[in-house]
């Protein structure tokens, strides 16, 4: 092939539509990338219109105590943070990025259906008087099945449009390998403009006009972002599904296991590789790296075998290459940083519980006839994360470069690390506004007499937690994006980014622990607990500190493993097999 016909094509095994080798001029980049920023924009209008104010639909119209709403919203939120497996499974392995997408979201606004009927057909929404709602059985059972619908939808869409959008750069390109680094930062500025739109707008309409229409709109929204993301397929780069990374990895567990007796050779040239290509379809060869020598022992090629070098011969079960192994070793330490995101992940979750309830104990009133809800406190955490990425993109990383010499400014671990401490910060400025606002409270009734119903003060105090908090994300989060994007094996990129969005769902199920334990203990011998029904009798900001003071100890840890990661080496050289070479 000429160098002019080399230039043609991209460089990194992705096809067109057509299964065809993508044109670089005609396909990817900055032109594809607008189709699939609005999916998502869609998406998270929807997911972020639900998440942010189900607690108050909980409390209200399904008449649930304070301590179930908030269990119910983190077990479901966290759902939607765990199906991201399986769909990422389903598009590695078998259908590809774009179709998973694509049918996740029919799924998705199936569920969103269901949700809007479950609030706007009288025979299906709940029962009120007075004020006082009375669901049936039945209903509460529709209510979660439209909600874990949604949850199964969501599971393809979040670990596949991350990934989708940086499939259209192409690294062998320099000029799109340095566009690739700042599309994280955008994409997860889009990302916060559904969110804004879902927890200032949307969030209005639920409490004033009608949960009917917040939950519809939701669901036109996801039905036109279908559609306008099925038109732009004809400009997508697709990587090929490469078969399960499952079967892989179990098959280095195996052969490793198999010749637990067999000395891995001091020279490790020795071990079994292809030398002209991977053995993975569409996946770049990984070098060898010292790290969990043990799986090397899958490698070994048997003494009594001759000339394996060049082409695979015999079962993978018993003798895989060093990319495969490679690919596993990949993902052991992904996990690792992983397991120390998970408490920024609990922190995260309280702006949908805690922060919500405990804006609820104070002044809503905007003027003299408007009233803002305090679900739509969030907006501020939006706005943070709308101001910081410009700035991180404009500002930080210009003279971070200078500093460190690295392209990106700071690693994203150094990243992901600047991020675990600002959200610290966060929950103490959240513990310390509870006191003032106890304190407050306290004094009006010594004033006024108890049960006086005079709010503390304005809950524009809260903004600054929620915006300390926009600032963490922008560095934990989108670090989080671009890290395992950026380590995890060509053929196991959805699943790796299903892996990152785990510990959201890990952090809501702890969440919810964390309140049953604080519960447990604190209300013995008829105390009222930090957590009781009425917050004006407990002590929230006990829960906030003790967060805090876990993720201290969660930064000493991360930085400690951040120092001894190893990060994958590539030599480029992949397998591509188009329609027409399958067997």
């Amino acid at each position: 092939m000429s160098n002019v016909e080399e230039d043609l094509y991209t460089k990194d095994g992705t096809l067109d539509y057509n299964g065809n080798p993508a044109i670089r001029a005609q396909t990817g980049t900055w032109k594809a990338c607008p189709y699939i920023l609005v999916n998502e924009c869609c998406e998270r209008l929807a997911y972020e219109g639900l998440v942010s104010n189900i607690i108050n639909y909980l409390t209200n119209p399904l008449n649930k105590d304070i301590s179930t709403a908030a269990i119910a919203v983190n077990n479901w939120s966290g759902t939607c943070y765990l199906t991201p497996l399986f769909g990422a499974f389903i598009a590695d392995a078998y259908l590809g990025r774009f179709w998973t997408i694509v049918v996740s979201m029919l799924i998705y606004s199936c569920g969103l259906l269901l949700l809007t009927l479950s609030a706007s057909v009288p025979a299906l929404k709940p029962y009120c008087s007075d004020g006082v709602c009375n669901p049936s059985s039945s209903e509460l059972r529709i209510f979660f099945l439209s909600l874990y619908m949604i949850a199964l939808g969501t599971g393809g869409i979040k670990p596949c449009v991350s990934s989708f959008g940086a499939d259209q750069f192409d690294d062998n390109d320099e000029a799109e390998k340095k566009n690739k680094n700042s599309f994280f930062n955008w994409f997860y500025f889009t990302i916060n403009i559904g969110a804004l739109i879902a927890h200032s707008v949307l969030v209005w309409i639920q409490m004033n006009v009608g949960w009917e229409w917040g939950f519809g709109i939701p669901m036109v929204a996801m039905l036109i972002s279908i559609s306008f993301f099925i038109f732009g397929a004809k400009l997508y780069r697709n990587q090929k599904p490469a078969g399960s990374p499952l079967t892989r990895i179990a098959q280095v567990l195996v052969a490793s296991f198999r010749n637990i007796r067999v000395k891995v050779p001091e020279d490790k040239s020795l071990l079994y590789e292809i030398i002209d290509r991977s053995n993975i379809n569409g996946s770049s060869k990984l070098e060898h790296t010292n790290q969990f020598s043990f799986f090397d022992k899958a490698a070994v090629v048997p003494e009594n075998i001759d000339n394996l070098m060049q082409e695979f011969i015999g079962s993978p079960w018993k003798m895989c290459t060093v990319t495969q192994v490679e690919e596993f070793k990949a993902v052991i330490r992904l996990f690792s940083i992983w397991a120390t995101t998970i408490i920024f992940s609990i922190m995260y979750c309280q702006m949908t519980t805690m922060f919500v309830l405990q804006g609820n104990k104070l002044d809503h009133s905007m003027g003299k006839s408007f009233k803002i809800e305090s679900a739509s406190l969030s907006i501020f955490d939006i706005l943070s994360i709308m101001i910081w990425v410009p700035i991180y993109a404009r500002l930080i990383v210009p003279v971070a470069r200078r500093i460190t010499g690295n392209e990106r400014g700071f690693t994203p671990l150094i990243r992901i690390g600047i991020g675990l401490g600002i959200s610290t910060l966060s929950m103490i400025a959240a513990g310390i506004l509870e006191m003032v606002r106890l304190n407050t409270v306290k004094k009006n009734n010594e004033l006024y007499g108890p049960n006086n119903n005079i709010p503390a003060f304005s809950i524009f105090w809260q903004v600054p937690p929620y915006f300390i908090m926009g600032a963490a994300e922008v560095f934990t989060l989108v670090g989080q994006l671009e890290f395992f994007y950026m380590e995890a094996p060509d053929s196991m990129k959805s699943i790796c980014s299903a892996i990152q969005l785990t510990t959201m769902a890990i952090g809501n199920y702890m969440s919810t622990f964390l309140v049953i334990i604080v519960k447990k203990i604190t209300e013995k011998n008829g105390e009222p607990g930090w957590i009781p029904h009425d917050l004006d009798d407990g002590k929230l900001h006990y829960f906030y500190f003790l967060l805090a003071l876990l993720g201290l100890i969660d930064i000493l840890i991360f930085i400690k493993i951040a120092r001894r990661y190893q990060y994958k080496k590539t030599n480029g050289l992949l397998l591509v097999l188009h329609q027409s070479d399958q067997p």
